[in-house]
């Protein structure tokens, strides 16, 4: 398989009605430390060697947003992937859809595909490095 995997859970998305008063609720009850636009992101440490710090986002989106696709569905789960470029390339070979073609960033690279059961799904190769330098809110 190769590259040819997930290698972590990039970052949660859900809809809210209100998603300042959900960062709110989350910051008082959960200590959820939020950016007002990007949420929060959880650091930790990659295998093998524990000192490269990774990150997991977790963020509510506007119900009314279209980031999530058409399908009507209340979140979305971002996984971490290495050489999004070659596993998009295969997904595509397997027929897979692929919702939203790769964009770039300093700190990544991602593309959204729709699953078996019609759920978008975001892929993300992440820059931590780059990603680092603009977390202004982690959660640790």
């Amino acid at each position: 398989m190769g590259n040819r995997r997930a290698i972590g859970i990039g970052g949660v998305f859900f809809l809210s009605k209100d998603p300042e008063a959900s960062r709110a609720w989350y910051l008082q009850h959960l200590g959820l430390n939020n950016h007002p636009e990007w949420g929060t992101s959880f650091e930790w440490r990659q295998a093998p060697d524990g000192k490269t710090k990774g990150y997991t986002a977790w963020n509510p989106f506007p119900h009314d947003t279209d980031y999530f696709g058409e399908s009507g569905q209340q979140f979305m789960v971002n996984y971490r992937v290495v050489d999004l470029e070659t596993l998009i390339e295969s997904l595509r070979a397997d027929g897979v859809e692929i919702a939203k073609e790769i964009e770039s960033f300093d700190y990544g690279k991602f593309a959204h595909i729709v699953d078996g059961d019609g759920m978008r799904v975001e892929l993300w190769e992440a820059n931590d490095g780059e990603y680092e330098k603009i977390v202004e809110n982690t959660t640790c």
